[in-house]
């Protein structure tokens, strides 16, 4: 016999919840059945699809930036398990780099390498040590709630011998086969700390200032009386300046600057925002910016 069930009543109980309750009730179902544990079980000798998280810092909490990623993540490791494959996910801890030191120079009071090998370079390494992992709980706890299956019991950390060694064995086999490469780039780089700085090593020295735009003239060579005025935000730009870029179907207009008795050209629906008054400028010719391809101006 069938069991009639009021789904209205159980909708209702439902309703009475919030997100947050439904979302914790879940994660409790989750946690008290084991099930990313038989997750694993039941897919044993299943094809393997390998992942390493990408190790965070412990030595703060996480931040939106975290769960956000964690969560893309998360969502491309639930799809593999569902189509079959066996799944484990290892966490990883970052426990090298200046965030790991900058928070250890704070605490005891020192500042830049010659401090640092005053202090004893062993002895700061084992400060650092200390520290590196101060967080792992909040974080777990984090990465728990926000809805991601993790295994937090086989971790690796980048400051273990043997995950270093694997990375220069990794390293030795592609320069074996001829992939690594040398080269130059531009990095941020601490005078004080003496090393380069990844971007957001150097993001605490970060500040929103006003950058003033300048308008500047090129003169025309074949017209030496006419000058092309031109726009820019990045002015230090303009020593190794090669080009000034005009719309092809963008209406420019060919000006006579009463004040200054010269002539520029310029956009059209710029005209106003340099000139508000009429009296100061007579308008000489309008076209489009097709017919200035190819002509020349002398460099700032």
């Amino acid at each position: 016999m069938l069991e009639l069930v009021n789904s209205s009543n159980m909708f209702a109980e439902i309703s009475k919840k919030t997100l947050p309750e439904i979302e914790e009730e879940t994660l409790a179902y989750w946690k008290e059945g084991d099930l990313f544990a038989k997750s694993l079980t039941q897919r044993e000798g299943s094809p393997l699809f390998s992942t390493y998280d990408g190790p965070p810092f412990a030595t703060g909490l996480p931040h939106y930036g975290h769960l956000l990623t964690g969560t893309i993540k998360d969502a491309t490791l639930r799809y593999k398990t569902m189509k079959g494959f066996l799944v484990p996910r290892r966490f990883g801890w970052d426990c090298h780099g200046l965030p790991v030191e900058n928070e250890v120079e704070k605490a005891l009071g020192i500042v830049g390498a010659p401090s640092i090998e005053r202090f004893g370079i062993g002895e700061f390494n084992e400060e650092c040590r200390k520290i590196v992992l101060r967080y792992t709980k909040e974080w777990e706890e984090t990465v728990l709630r926000s809805g991601r299956w993790v295994d937090f019991g086989e971790c690796y950390r980048t400051m273990d011998l043997n995950f270093m060694e694997s990375v220069w064995a990794v390293f030795k086999r592609l320069y074996g086969m001829g992939l690594v490469s040398q080269g130059y780039r531009v990095m941020p780089f601490s005078a004080k700390l003496g090393t380069p700085l990844s971007n957001f090593e150097a993001s605490e020295n970060y500040k929103e200032v006003d950058d003033p735009s300048i308008t500047l003239m090129l003169p025309l060579v074949d017209e030496p009386e006419t000058a092309l005025l031109v726009w820019t935000t990045t002015p230090w730009t303009l020593p190794s300046n090669l080009a000034a870029m005009v719309g092809a179907k963008i209406p420019y207009v060919k000006i006579a600057d009463k004040v200054r008795g010269k002539n520029f050209i310029l956009a059209r629906d710029r005209l106003a925002a340099y000139y508000p008054s009429e009296e100061e400028v007579q308008v000489l010719d309008c076209f489009y910016g097709e017919a200035l391809e190819g002509r020349s101006y002398h460099p700032p």
